[in-house]
């Protein structure tokens, strides 16, 4: 048989009939699965601590700390008075943007997972809260601020979040390596269970094998036919493995918009996020076709 014959012909090794096939898909299956899951929470990490930079970074808060007394009105009006007073301080201070007071209102709500319902913050003495907006690009020096913040209202604090964010995004980080350290995990094992298929089919079919070679085969067509074999299942393993992950993410995602305080709830997967999870039937195809055409390679020169 020529060169050209051997080549016209799709599959000379019947790896259809592999008992191994439904194994590969199963564990190419579980693979994107995991892979998938995994990918969707890292993925959503970078969005949460994309949204904190954001919201947090460019805003502080300042507290106007109640009055000690026994006369409420007179308290009530002593904290306001210095409230107007660090919101007009703040508004003239280099960098800010605008200097904005929370309405009772918008205190209920922010005290109201603590406190439940039907609670009024004015029957309570509670800190009276200033969001401030700092300007794109200006860098505040906070230090300086709460010093001469103090000095003109003496019941004002600033919180800068930055503390508190630097602690997010080290658990965030942490988070993130977990995740790579998983992916990588599942990616080893997945192409560790290809080259052991791949090994097995290549003994069961080894006299076809030395035929093709006595009739002109090389290694590199043996490969080949190994790896679009390993191409389909891949594909087909990581299909569905993703029609496992969609409803799962959301499933997931349902769950964390029951989080009180919207730190998660608020975590939404972008358009291109979406479209790197939907290519992971691509991606599995791939690790599939050449893991396979490589181990067809290193195993047919010890052979033969």
């Amino acid at each position: 048989m020529s060169k050209d014959i051997i080549s016209s012909r799709k599959q000379e090794v019947p790896l259809q009939d592999d008992s191994s096939n439904v194994f590969l898909q199963v564990m190419v299956c579980i693979a994107v699965f995991l892979f998938g899951v995994t990918l969707a929470g890292t993925l959503s990490v970078n969005a949460m601590v994309k949204t904190w930079n954001d919201s947090i970074l460019g805003a502080l808060t300042v507290q106007i700390m109640p009055v000690v007394g026994n006369n409420k009105e007179a308290m009530t009006a002593e904290v306001l008075r210095q409230q107007s007073k660090a919101v007009e301080f703040l508004n003239e201070w280099p960098g800010v943007e605008k200097a904005t007071p929370l309405s009772d209102k918008q205190l209920n709500r922010l005290l109201q997972p603590w406190l439940g319902d039907g609670v009024d913050v004015s029957d309570l003495p509670a800190p009276r809260l200033i969001d401030v907006k700092v300007k794109k690009g200006m860098h505040i020096n906070f230090s300086k601020l709460a010093e001469s913040l103090v000095k003109e209202i003496p019941l004002a604090s600033v919180d800068d979040h930055k503390i508190w964010l630097d602690k997010l995004i080290k658990f965030a980080d942490s988070l993130r390596l977990l995740a790579m350290v998983v992916l990588i995990l599942v990616v080893a094992v997945t192409s560790g269970a290809i080259f052991y298929c791949t090994q097995t089919s290549l003994g069961l079919h080894h006299h076809v094998i030395e035929i093709l070679h006595l009739m002109g085969a090389k290694d590199t067509y043996v490969a080949q036919q190994y790896a679009r074999k390993a191409c389909f299942l891949g594909f087909m393993g990581g299909v569905y493995g993703l029609i496992l992950v969609i409803p799962t993410i959301f499933v997931i995602s349902g769950l964390a918009s029951q989080i009180e305080g919207g730190i998660v709830s608020e975590t939404t997967l972008s358009m291109m996020d979406w479209l790197i999870i939907f290519s992971l039937p691509l991606f599995s195809c791939f690790i599939s076709m050449i893991t396979a055409y490589y181990t067809v390679k290193h195993t047919l020169i010890k052979f033969m």
